[in-house]
């Protein structure tokens, strides 16, 4: 299968890729680095992404920015970023590729732990999450052609932990491997409509 990969340098796009790329064509996108270059916060740069790839069979996003900091400190313009990045990004990335993905090909998108497990500071990031995962339950019904759609929803990454772990007390950490192998779950097989978790 020929697979975009949307964030292949992050920690999470690697552990996809390395999954993925063992028996599949993966092309890696990212916003100043990969085969492609495009900013999902940019529907025109999604819109080019998919003009320079050509029909592929699957799409993986594992992108989104969202704000990190005090509720009572949180403002709307903080708030928004998670929904107009990590949530309408991700959207824009399924609603404008609906045509470049093959027949019975998929995408499969990226929440995380903290609409389910949250943390101080975590508000902006559990509302994008649960607002993903709504996303993909109620597209799968209404997705053209076979196509699936899914979220991977992983934990505290251990390789992340050197960045982030203070913030995520108490939290078990996931393998890289155990997380690309949920985006292989959702890439080669069959669900649909589906928050795979990994924790």
């Amino acid at each position: 299968m020929k697979v975009i990969v949307i964030g292949a340098t992050g920690d999470i796009g690697r552990a996809a890729c390395a999954e993925l790329s063992t028996r599949h064509e993966v092309i890696k996108v990212g916003r100043s680095s990969g085969d492609i270059l495009a900013d999902i916060a940019d529907r025109a740069s999604i819109d080019a992404m998919y003009e320079k790839t050509g029909k592929v069979d699957a799409v993986v996003s594992a992108v989104g920015s969202v704000h990190f900091g005090p509720l009572t400190d949180f403002t709307e313009e903080q708030f928004m970023l998670g929904l107009t990045n990590k949530v309408m990004g991700q959207v824009n990335v399924v609603l404008g590729g609906m045509d470049h993905v093959a027949d019975e090909g998929s995408f499969t998108l990226t929440s995380g732990v903290l609409d389910r497990d949250p943390i101080r500071m975590g508000a902006g990031a559990a509302t994008a999450n649960g607002a993903l995962g709504g996303f993909v339950v109620g597209a799968a019904i209404e997705m053209p052609r076979g196509l699936r759609i899914n979220v991977v929803s992983p934990g505290l990454l251990e390789v992340s932990a050197g960045r982030y772990g203070n913030f995520f007390p108490g939290h078990e950490m996931v393998s890289s491997k155990r997380v690309g192998l949920a985006y292989a779950k959702s890439v080669e097989g069959a669900v649909t409509g589906q928050v795979i978790i990994v924790e």
